[in-house]
């Protein structure tokens, strides 16, 4: 039972991941996030959830999903905080940023069409 409480877990903080994880990227390139990445993940959290009520007591599903979105939201500050202390220089960052928000565009297409 603590096997599944945890893989409950886990799925929790994995899907939430993600949905926060695209509120990071640019509208328009966060598009193609939004499509592949975060509907899906969406699906997984709510899955899981439903996963939890029915195998779990009201009480545990009720404290995992609060610990895990506090966790996520938690880890994400302290990331944030962690790379503009690295970058004095805000544009750099932005320009990394983009690179990074283009170079996966080019990888889900290259994956799609080939």
């Amino acid at each position: 039972m603590i096997l599944k409480y945890l893989g409950f877990l886990f799925t929790l903080f994995w899907s939430y991941s993600f949905i926060k994880t695209q509120s990071l990227f640019k509208k328009g390139s966060g598009f193609l996030i939004t499509l592949f990445v975060s509907n899906i993940s969406w699906f997984t959290f709510i899955a899981a959830c439903f996963y939890g009520f029915k195998k779990f007591e009201f009480y545990y599903v009720l404290i995992g999903i609060g610990f895990i979105i506090a966790l996520v939201q938690l880890s994400f500050g302290r990331i944030s905080l962690f790379i503009n202390s690295k970058f004095e220089n805000k544009e750099n960052l932005i320009k990394i940023k983009t690179f990074i928000e283009y170079l996966i565009i080019i990888a889900i297409l290259y994956y799609i069409f080939v």
